[in-house]
């Protein structure tokens, strides 16, 4: 190519691109009266969440944040988080957003993880921050944050940020034991919501409700997603039934986020209340983790379709979330439909496809992919091998092109929209001195979709199932804490011809379990 061309070709390259930032800048022009963001305290329009965006872009960039680098949010749901992320986005940066659920351990390796140039964190969690060593500046949110914007400037920034750029790092549970950073990248959040804009279009005048917390893929792509479009967000301080029912009687909703854990909840306020709901275009998510009946009622309460998601952080909503499931209606089958704008193959353990009606892995290609797992370049070879993202769960095309769910190969707990790898808490149980082998399994759970349960064989018998759970905690998230701890002798654990244990061997002893408990106490009932 020629200098000249060179040349052309890089501009062209400048011109053709678009971010997160860029999007909202739009925005808040065009509506700058608009209400942005709606919380507890108060409300902020467009104009002035821009406002204050810009003046915490002066005062990062005075802190030496730059493009590429990073800054760890420890917080709370809260306008200042979101402005956060549009600040980081008008620069370039990158948002490594914390669980706070986790113990101190997790939390100190996921922040050490990002290596972050500076800490952000709320009042409330400033507490566990002091516990953990990170070695970086801490900016804590209130007065001297308040202080630190008063004293930028609000000009608009140059803007310098690029699609490729990272946005946010988001944490899922590690395979190995610790967690992973998905580096989302600026394309790939406006991919996601151009996504959801083709198989779940709402009117620009539609609320979303950010409850669920802002380090998880739901809420954080649709605040963003929301505020590109000149939605308004309505910031929630996490899960409340009576808050959330009243803002659906009260405002018009795009997609109103149920998810396992809050159904039976949300169902017992709207019983209790008897609110009529004003206007909800879509509902749920993770439609597998919920009864079928409690399905039927939801969307008949909201007079909503729910929402039969399969997606994953890396990916977004795709591959399999365009599926609607109608007002009303017990599903017989949770038959999956392909996402818009993206590529998907079946494959074996060879990566070799494979036809209608066998199970393969789905493997994807697409815009809403993240950018590999931060600072991993050993896992990204593998998950990304041939050119294409390996989800780890296996699916069965039928011949009407739906897909339906076999099995993780990987295997992973989800509970209450929580993600846990059994590995987690396998490593602290087999570090005690007093435990054998040990195997977590997930059991179906009406209220959380699934919860992690322990199998374990004792070296020492006057074990309890209260010293495993002691074991874990404090050492790892409360929601990933067995609910149960089975004691086995060690031949009575199921293991394939290599020696490794048979998970689902051991789920299905915990379902036949659960039938003979109900089957007593159904006879105990009718004595």
């Amino acid at each position: 190519m020629k200098q000249a061309d060179s040349i052309g070709h890089s501009l062209a390259t400048a011109a053709a691109s678009l971010t997160v930032g860029d999007l909202f800048r739009a925005q808040s022009v065009a509506h700058r009266d608009n209400i942005a963001l709606q919380f507890a305290s108060g409300q902020r329009t467009y104009g002035q969440l821009n406002d204050r965006v810009n003046r915490l872009v002066d005062a990062l960039a005075a802190r030496g944040v730059g493009r590429g680098d990073r800054v760890a949010i420890v917080s709370e749901n809260r306008p200042e988080y979101i402005e956060f992320g549009l600040a980081m986005a008008k620069l370039g940066s990158i948002m490594a957003c914390q669980n706070w659920r986790q113990s101190d351990s997790e939390l100190a390796y996921c922040i050490a993880l990002a290596a972050p140039q500076l800490v952000v964190v709320s009042e409330r969690h400033a507490p566990t921050l002091a516990r953990i060593e990170h070695g970086a500046k801490v900016l804590t949110l209130g007065d001297k944050y308040e202080h630190a914007l008063a004293k930028a400037s609000a000009s608009e920034p140059p803007q310098i940020a690029q699609p490729e750029d990272g946005f946010v790092i988001l944490y899922t549970s590690g395979s190995t034991g610790m967690p992973k950073g998905a580096l989302i990248s600026q394309r790939a959040v406006i991919a996601r919501d151009i996504i959801n804009r083709l198989d779940r279009p709402v009117d620009p005048d539609s609320a979303f409700i950010a409850w669920g917390p802002l380090f998880h893929m739901g809420a954080n792509d649709m605040t963003y997603a929301s505020l590109m479009r000149g939605s308004k967000v309505i910031i929630m301080d996490g899960f409340d039934a009576g808050a959330l029912v009243a803002a659906a009687a009260r405002e018009k909703l795009g997609w109103l986020m149920v998810i396992p854990g809050t159904q039976d909840r949300v169902l017992a306020e709207l019983r209790n209340t008897r609110v009529q709901i004003k206007d909800v275009k879509y509902i749920g998510a993770m439609a597998d983790l919920i009864p079928r009946n409690i399905l039927a009622e939801l969307t008949s309460a909201f007079r909503a379709p729910f929402v039969n998601t399969f997606g994953a952080t890396e990916s977004g909503s795709m591959p399999f979330s365009r599926g609607l499931i109608p007002v009303g209606v017990e599903p017989k089958t949770l038959s999956k439909l392909q996402s818009s704008l993206c590529a998907v193959r079946l494959v074996d353990i060879d990566d070799n496809d494979v036809p209608d009606g066998a199970p393969g892995e789905a493997i994807l290609r697409g815009p809403s992919l993240f950018s590999g797992y931060f600072a991993a370049p050993e896992v990204n070879a593998v998950e990304f091998r041939g050119g294409w993202f390996h989800l780890g769960d296996v699916f069965v095309r039928n011949p009407n092109n739906t897909y339906d769910f076999v099995d993780r190969r990987k295997y992973l707990i989800k509970s209450g929209g929580e993600n846990i790898y059994p590995a987690e808490v396998e490593r602290i149980l087999l570090a005690q001195p007093r435990i054998t082998d040990a195997v977590i399994v997930a059991r179906p759970d009406r209220q959380w979709g699934e919860v992690p349960i322990a199998f374990v064989v004792r070296r020492d018998d006057s074990l309890t199932a209260d010293d495993v759970i002691a074991a874990c905690r404090g050492k790892i998230a409360n929601y990933k804490i067995p609910k149960e701890v089975k004691f086995v002798a060690d031949a009575e654990l199921p293991r394939n011809t290599t020696g490794k244990i048979v998970r689902h061997e051991l789920e299905r002893r915990l379902k036949e379990d659960a039938k003979v408990a109900a089957s007593t106490q159904t006879n105990a009932a009718q004595s």
